[in-house]
């Protein structure tokens, strides 16, 4: 049975406007209400779950109420077929928008157990790489379906698709061609996400550069170098391309300081002090220690200091302390060890009277 609206088109509209005014205003009193409830609690699921999903809602909802009166409006067929497309139009964007918060406000309660500020990160890390590209994937699916549905509301465009499909042909050899690259770099962002040959925060070397995993999208990687600058790498570099990732399994690492000393300085009072040097410094370990002669020449020969750090940043600056004090000690005690050109000269000199 239809309900008492007008039947002037121009009144029919105003009223359907009049609907999702009123929507749109039980759907705010609703959420004001609710926020209300929850007090200051913003940390809490049922608070983020409104922050993130009260901006989709506040068009499905409305959307909602309109698509339920058009049918008892009354309006004539062709603008009511318009209408129609119109609000399957915006409940479809509505749904994938809310979908899509959804997705993310899942991922982001699950991350909320996975801290990566802490010291030992390794199982956070794991997660938020995993997390972090299944999320992006996850949203592309949803708005190509929503597209793919939106496309699906208009009998012009689905008949054009099923002659394409039918068709297929050159245009599908092309389209393919195309998207290549494109669909390899997504199908390597998920075998990232699921092998892990990088996480956030892992500690790589690359194209000759020190830095750290900043961000992984579905196609590119971002390293923040030492420096501060950002390095992009398409994707399919950590699958492709030998890197080093220092992290990998635990960010522990060894770090080696080089000396080239004449053959003249004793050994046992560098490694004592050596082991005096690492054991007032904070940075080390504790782990591993070592001094050893691991080069000789003509002229000098070349001694590595070895030492342990917790992480890679650890490690450097503990390698330059140690370098210093090392340089600091034998410049003190043994100066004539420092490397020097040594000449001997025998029989008469030349130009010289004997």
């Amino acid at each position: 049975m239809d309900w008492p609206f007008p039947t002037s088109p121009a009144l029919a509209l105003l009223a359907l406007l009049g609907v999702f005014v009123l929507g749109l205003a039980v759907f705010q009193a609703a959420l004001l209400l609710a926020r209300r409830l929850t007090g200051e609690a913003r940390e809490g699921l049922f608070r983020t779950a409104l922050d993130r999903l009260a901006e989709p809602g506040r068009l499905l909802f409305p959307v909602l109420m309109v698509a339920l009166t058009l049918p008892g409006v009354g309006l004539g067929p062709a603008l009511s077929a318009l209408l129609r497309q119109a609000l399957s139009l915006a409940v479809i964007a509505a749904l994938a928008w809310l979908l899509s918060r959804l997705v993310g406000l899942a991922a982001e309660l699950v991350l909320r157990h996975y801290k990566v500020e802490v010291e030992d990160n390794l199982l956070a890390r794991r997660a938020h790489t995993q997390i972090g590209v299944i999320r992006k994937i996850a949203v592309v699916i949803v708005w190509v379906v929503a597209l793919a549905a939106m496309l699906m509301v208009f009998d012009r465009v689905r008949q054009l698709g099923a002659s394409i499909l039918a068709s297929a042909g050159i245009a599908g050899i092309i389209i393919g061609l195309a998207a290549q690259r494109s669909i390899g770099a997504l199908l390597a962002g998920l075998q990232v996400a699921l092998t892990q040959p990088v996480r956030i925060d892992d500690v790589v070397v690359v194209e000759g550069e020190w830095g750290r995993i900043e961000e992984i999208t579905l196609t590119y990687v971002v390293v923040r170098i030492w420096d501060q600058r950002r390095l992009i790498l398409p994707m399919t570099y950590f699958i492709e391309e030998p890197f080093q990732n220092w992290t990998r399994v635990s960010a522990e690492l060894l770090g080696t300081v080089n000396l080239h000393l004449d053959y003249s300085v004793p050994l046992e009072p560098l490694r004592r002090e050596l082991e005096a040097l690492l054991s007032r410094s904070p940075l080390w370990d504790g782990r591993v220690w070592s001094l050893q002669v691991v080069g000789a020449s003509e002229r000098t020969m070349e001694l590595r200091a070895l030492m342990s750090a917790k992480d890679a940043s650890a490690a450097w600056n503990l390698r330059c302390e140690i370098r210093e004090g090392l340089i600091t000690f034998i410049r003190e005690k043994y100066p004539r060890a420092l490397p020097r050109l040594r000449a001997e000269l025998e029989g008469p000199v030349p130009g010289r009277p004997d």
